[in-house]
């Protein structure tokens, strides 16, 4: 947490600088003491504080300066930091505006010229320790504001959540002080997200590789040539990346989105070899990408394979952005990509309300709220335990008889216990609708044809995945449903 910080405002650099000095000796080690020369610089440093979100303790401003007042500065700053102590320093003839100053501005105290430097910390020492009694001090890391029902404001959080970056969200239509922060920026909230970096740094609307950078996570390969390059970091990924590198090679591996995959979104895997009490696909990921990091394995996130080509006894990988890199041995582990519900309606309101897999960021929102699942297999099972949690109700839909015919029966047996947890079977979803977020959702009975519309806070979709191997295709022999053949020549 950084140091709380008082700001003191003098137009006359000799006393600016000698108030300065006794503010750091009385208060050293506690406090970051902030000058500034004017109203209007104070009023930019104000702003600069509250971008990267600093704890601003204190106000200690001088009444009498020109272009802007002391009064007038406090009137302006409190606006983004209602909860600041304030303190006035003025004249004699300048007491009557001071007094003012305690019913326009709510002024906590004023001193005046000339003062005693006890006399000042008496005041600010009372005005300061009722200020930390009080204040709750805020978040010191990554804040993203937007909106619930934004998409955009979504994928920013499902890409910070899965590369396991802490984040604090600000929903600026039930926050006003988050929708006053946007509005300060320089798009205002006609661009959003908008993510708050705790150095000052603003990013509006990022894209995935503008964030990856951003956070620290690398997005470009250290060399041209490698041993080994894994291409997808899944747990097949990661495992290949720790067997290549605690074997001595040289070893990169490309993910485009986040490491773990599709593993990685499980609110809890229970049959994993070696965690007899389960382990959420976020710490698999965790542990896996540490381990090959410590091998000296190179990750590139946020970064796309976008062509294989074969060159003699190696093979080329052409990334996103333009970065040829080349390899001995390739190890293609690019997973599966989520199939999309094909139903009216549903385009519109992606990321709105419809969300495909576990979208483990959006479950706390819908806290004692009716959520419904599509899906009979483990991802859906596994989905619909961890939003029990917080719904008040979950529905999964399955369109077969019956959930066992695809789900672990370990799972089965936990959804039947679950008193929070109802299974429709034989349904399926004709079609969704609502404005700004999903609001309906229709279901058909596959055997009788009946449909009926219900209210609905959020969709959940599991419904199966396709090869993601579009990457190899002409290079690799695949099958008719797009899978790798393998086996011998």
């Amino acid at each position: 947490m950084a140091k709380p910080v008082i700001l003191t405002v003098d137009d006359e650099p000799q006393v600016l600088n000698a108030v300065e000095r006794d503010l750091r000796q009385h208060y050293r080690g506690k406090y970051r003491i902030v000058k500034a020369g004017s109203g209007v610089e104070a009023l930019e440093a104000v702003q600069g504080l509250k971008r990267r979100n600093d704890p601003l303790a204190l106000f200690l401003v001088d009444q009498r300066m020109p272009g802007m007042t002391g009064t007038e500065f406090l009137a302006e700053a409190m606006k983004l930091y209602p909860d600041t102590r304030k303190v006035l320093l003025t004249a004699y003839a300048d007491t009557e505006a001071a007094i003012q100053s305690i019913n326009s501005i709510g002024l906590d105290h004023y001193l005046r010229k000339p003062y005693e430097p006890q006399e000042v910390f008496d005041v600010l020492d009372d005005l300061l320790e009722v200020w930390r009694d009080t204040v709750d001090l805020p978040y010191d890391g990554i804040r993203v504001a937007g909106t619930l029902w934004s998409p955009a404001s979504h994928a920013v959080k499902d890409f910070l959540a899965r590369n396991r970056i802490p984040y604090q969200w600000l929903d600026i239509e039930a926050n006003s002080e988050a929708r006053e922060l946007v509005e300060a920026t320089e798009q205002g909230e006609h661009h959003l997200p908008v993510v708050f970096f705790p150095d000052g740094e603003v990013l509006v609307e990022p894209d995935n590789r503008t964030l990856a950078e951003k956070v620290g996570l690398q997005t470009e390969a250290k060399a041209a040539f490698y041993d080994l390059i894994i291409v997808g970091g899944g747990p097949a990924g990661l495992g290949a990346a720790v067997y290549g590198a605690s074997e001595g090679l040289s070893t990169t591996m490309i993910e485009q989105h986040s490491t773990g995959g599709q593993a990685g979104t499980s609110s809890r895997i229970e049959n994993y070899l070696g965690f007899p009490n389960g382990v959420t696909g976020a710490d698999l990921a965790s542990r896996a990408y540490a381990q090959a990091k410590r091998f000296g394995a190179e990750i590139l996130t946020a970064v796309e394979a976008t062509k294989v080509e074969l060159d003699g006894t190696y093979k080329r990988v052409t990334c996103s952005g333009g970065d040829v890199l080349s390899c001995r041995a390739l190890v293609i582990s690019t997973g599966v990509t989520v199939k999309k519900l094909d139903v009216p309606g549903i385009a519109d309101l992606a990321g709105r309300g419809i969300y495909y897999g576990a979208s483990l960021t959006e479950a706390a929102y819908y806290k004692n709220q009716h959520v419904y699942v599509i899906g009979g297999a483990n991802s859906a099972g596994q989905g619909a335990m961890f939003f029990s949690r917080y719904a008040d109700k979950v529905t999964i839909l399955v369109r077969g008889s019956s959930m066992g015919i695809t789900m672990s029966k370990y799972l089965v047996d936990q959804i039947d216990g679950d008193d929070k947890i109802e299974v429709r079977t034989r349904v399926s979803v004709d079609e969704v609708s609502g404005k700004e977020k999903l609001e309906t959702i229709t279901i058909r009975d596959n055997d009788t044809g009946d449909v009926e519309t219900v209210p609905a806070a959020a969709l959940f979709i599991f419904i199966g995945a396709e090869p993601h191997t579009e990457l190899v295709d002409g290079v690799v022999e695949r099958n008719s449903a797009g899978f790798i053949l393998t086996g011998s020549d």
